[in-house]
């Protein structure tokens, strides 16, 4: 039996030798972003490319490294010098990469993202000076997008497993109260203290004890979960084994959506490399300690992220919510204590071990300490996975690392959070703050919403999703969220009667106080949230029949100014419907009857002319009839 050192020792050498090989490294992202936005052909382009100018280099597959905005990314480290990141790769420009400064010596400045590493280049920022990384604090995303997720070695050499080899050294006891100090709570929705929960396991009568990594990420727009299995599934695994350890389980499950095949694909890697290294199995690291952990793949089922959902489905049952108490730390799986957190919990769990809870505790807030890992997507110029020490504010992250220009609202926690203005931008994001404005931190979805974007129609979405993804064991869930999205349908569609409002309000509170689980318990807060900030929004769309962001289909109207019409029938040939009547050198009219208010005629339009009018509750003079074009 190997003992930790040795095992790090072999590690290490085998990442000092990739380190200071002779030949260059070049990293490839393909995760699943990245082999979605071409990453695949980038990389066959690469091959063929160092192939045919005859060199040698280490290509390794990583992580998403976070710039969702910027891939398929690379980064190529020559030796004695800096690496250096390029991104938004063609096979094209791939070969001009591999030309210029592969085979010869000219980084492409005006290629080139950004360098890391010892020294500089001439034309080329500092890649953590960009904005979009500067305000980050990277401690659970420390790896992705640098290691190999499939090299167990590459984790090994950068501090992998010390947390656990640390706890092993110590009484479990010990383990526990060290995460109690670090202040960490829960990253999956509630933000219950992890140490206490850890604390009720290992206190709980009974045995065997089981945990349980809840990756069944399906909040829209949420990728964060998915990017660290995919980037560095070791930091999640090693969190799990100071868990058990601490609450005393011999068996762990990791519960992840079938939808993540390449995150299962990087963790069953992940799981075998642990047993052929002693540190999992039977006597892991001669320790006397045991734990064997399993992959249970679920079938998408939203409501299977609620814990008690997720156990049912685990144990063989329909993934349906049961009532508590009993929680799931004194009878869980099977009946016996069970301690369940999700992927950023466990991988922050480990990073706390590794370098100690004073040192993680220094980042965040008193009440909201350390990291939080989000998900920046929507209407914002950056898109991708962040990571920023919780109390950070909304304006540091939609204006500085998102660079967005034009912010309505943002909506955080997914289909459970909430919908805040814009007034709320130099608000922290932290847990506090956001449930005192109506929102939760959730598990990381961040959701950029901008003047375009309907907040009543925004709300019916998020409801929608939850209505479909009811389990229906409750009835205030399954027909109170059927009710409140049939009056949201009514009021895009411009059939909204007076009360609507009212009532919405009255069914979410009855939804929220009488559901059995948090997923109807929640449903009501997008509701609750644009009523609370955007009511003149609903007021517009019942009493006005008029949608203020020009996006409700039913509610919009389709106009050609005939003041600023051509006659060139551009809109005419492109229409869909065969609604707009007219010849050249004629004014064209749009019949309302026919049109399906696809918003093809607006989007074909020359800019020069910008005849077509988008209107809503607001008649715009046309011609009946097509008319000659004013000289």
């Amino acid at each position: 039996m190997m003992k930790y050192e040795e095992i790090k020792k072999k590690a290490v050498s085998q990442w000092d030798k990739l380190q200071k090989s002779a030949r260059p490294r070049i990293l490839i992202g393909t995760g699943t972003c990245g082999s979605a936005a071409g990453a695949d052909e980038i990389l066959n382009t690469l091959r063929k490319e160092l192939d045919t100018h005859g060199l040698k280099s280490d290509i390794i597959q990583v992580g998403c490294i976070g710039l969702c905005y910027a891939e398929p990314l690379m980064e190529v480290a020559k030796p004695g010098k800096p690496s250096v990141f390029y991104g938004n790769l063609t096979p094209a420009l791939v070969s001009e990469i591999v030309r210029d400064y592969l085979a010869g010596d000219n980084p492409r400045p005006d290629l080139a993202l950004g360098t890391r590493g010892e020294g500089d280049i001439t034309g080329i920022p500092r890649f953590y000076d960009l904005p979009f990384l500067k305000p980050q604090q990277r401690i659970i995303l420390r790896n992705c997008g640098s290691i190999d997720p499939a090299d167990i070695n590459h984790y090994l050499a950068n501090a992998g497993y010390e947390g656990f080899a640390k706890a092993l050294k110590i009484k479990p006891q010990e383990v526990i109260d060290e995460i109690k100090k670090s202040g960490l709570r829960g990253r999956g929705g509630a933000g219950f203290s992890t140490g206490m929960k850890w604390q009720f396991c290992h206190d709980a009568p009974g045995s065997p004890k089981y945990i349980i990594c809840n990756a069944d990420e399906g909040d829209p727009g949420a990728f964060m979960n998915r990017a660290v299995l995919e980037g560095d599934p070791h930091s999640v695994l090693e969190g799990m084994l100071i868990g058990a350890y601490a609450i005393g389980a011999a068996e762990g499950y990791i519960y992840v959506r079938a939808e993540y095949p390449l995150a299962i694909k990087r963790l069953k890697t992940a799981l075998e490399q642990m047993e052929q290294n002693g540190l999992l199995g039977e006597n892991i690291l001669g320790s006397g300690f045991n734990l064997h952990i399993k992959i249970k793949e679920g079938a998408g089922a939203f409501v299977c992220g609620e814990e008690t959902a997720l156990m049912a489905s685990i144990e063989g049952s329909r993934g349906m919510p049961r009532s508590r108490p009993p929680f799931p730390a004194v009878s869980g799986l099977w009946g016996k204590p069970t301690n369940i957190n999700n992927v950023e919990t466990w991988a922050h769990a480990a990073a706390i071990m590794q370098k100690g809870a004073g040192w993680w505790s220094g980042y965040g807030t008193e009440k909201s300490r350390g990291t939080k890992t989000f998900s920046l997507v929507g209407k914002v110029e950056r898109t991708g996975l962040i990571e920023v020490p919780l109390g950070i504010t909304l304006r540091e992250i939609v204006y500085g690392i998102g660079g967005n220009k034009n912010f309505k609202a943002v909506q955080t926690g997914g289909p459970s959070g909430g919908c805040l203005p814009a007034s709320f931008i130099d608000s922290p994001v932290d847990y506090e703050s956001l449930a005192a404005a109506g929102s939760i931190v959730g598990s990381g979805g961040m959701v950029i919403i901008d003047e375009n974007d309907c907040m009543v129609d925004m709300a019916r979405y998020f409801l929608s999703f939850v209505q479909l993804e009811s389990c229906g064991k409750c009835i205030p869930c399954r027909w109170g969220t059927k009710q409140m999205l049939d009056i949201l349908n009514d009021i895009v569609a411009g059939k909204g009667r007076p009360g609507d409002i009212e009532l919405l309000l009255e069914l979410g509170e009855a939804c929220k106080s009488g559901s059995l689980c948090a997923l109807g318990g929640t449903a009501p807060n997008p509701i609750f949230t644009t009523i609370r900030y955007f009511r003149d929004e609903y007021e517009a769309h019942v009493n006005e029949k008029r949608c203020p962001a020009l996006a409700c289909k039913a509610l919009v109207t389709y106009y050609i100014d005939a003041a600023k019409c051509s006659g060139c029938g551009i809109c005419l040939r492109d229409c869909p419907a065969v609604a707009i009547r007219g010849g050249k050198r004629m004014v064209h009219v749009i019949d309302q009857a026919k049109c399906t208010k696809c918003g093809t005629c607006r989007d074909v339009c020359p800019a020069k002319f910008d005849a077509v009018v988008k209107v809503s509750g607001t008649p715009f003079e046309v011609p009946a009839e097509p008319i000659p074009v004013k000289a």
